[in-house]
């Protein structure tokens, strides 16, 4: 009986000293959905499973999610084009968006889920100085609902690129400075089935 009770009273300390003992432990590893998301990465073909040849339709971006998130549909108007657009919700929050033709495949993906990184390690939270790179020939404003934010396009591939924000006391036309920008943080991972010109 007591051979039974022995991992338990060693282990209740650990337990009990919960922050201290554990702080470099993040609870959120243990969740299903992180360990899926863990495997699903935004790389030059796609994020995950979802690539230029997946279908627009909600079924095909559920078998291409593996279920892991509540999909919901919606058509909206992109550069005078109506395009279908679906979200990927966790928990009531938006985690990956898909864009493109209603009969036609994927066009775009903009991923805002923390656990999903690039293929070279870039995430939510990020910061440009991170990436080591200049922002000239790279980077522009960004537009839209990211009119306060700097796109980046990823140094490795011609069809990733990084949205980059931060509190921009300067003029609107302006991109700040690279100096500036070193604390910027990636707010968006966009994957697009065209490649950057």
């Amino acid at each position: 009986m007591m051979n039974l009770f022995r991992p338990l009273i060693i282990g209740l300390p650990l337990v009990l000293a919960g922050c201290s003992t554990l702080s470099g432990l993040s609870w959120s590893s243990f969740s299903p959905f992180h360990w899926f998301a863990e495997s699903r990465k935004v790389s030059d073909q796609g994020v995950g499973s979802i690539t230029a040849a997946t279908p627009m339709t909600q079924p095909a971006l559920e078998k291409a999610l593996d279920g892991d998130y509540r999909l919901r549909g919606g058509m909206e108007t992109r550069n005078g084009e109506i395009v279908s657009v679906y979200q990927a919700l966790a928990k009531d929050q938006v985690k990956l968006t898909a864009y493109g033709p209603s009969s036609g495949r994927v066009a775009e993906v903009v991923v805002t889920d923390e656990a999903i990184e690039s293929a070279w390690g870039v995430k939510i939270g990020t910061p440009f100085s991170a990436l080591d790179q200049k922002a000239y020939g790279a980077c522009s404003k960004g537009s839209g609902e990211d009119r306060d934010a700097v796109v980046c396009q990823a140094p490795q591939s011609a069809h990733v690129s990084y949205v980059f924000k931060c509190i921009w006391h300067g003029p609107e036309s302006l991109m700040p400075a690279d100096d500036q920008l070193r604390t910027w943080q990636v707010s968006k991972i966009i994957w697009r089935a065209s490649a950057a010109r």
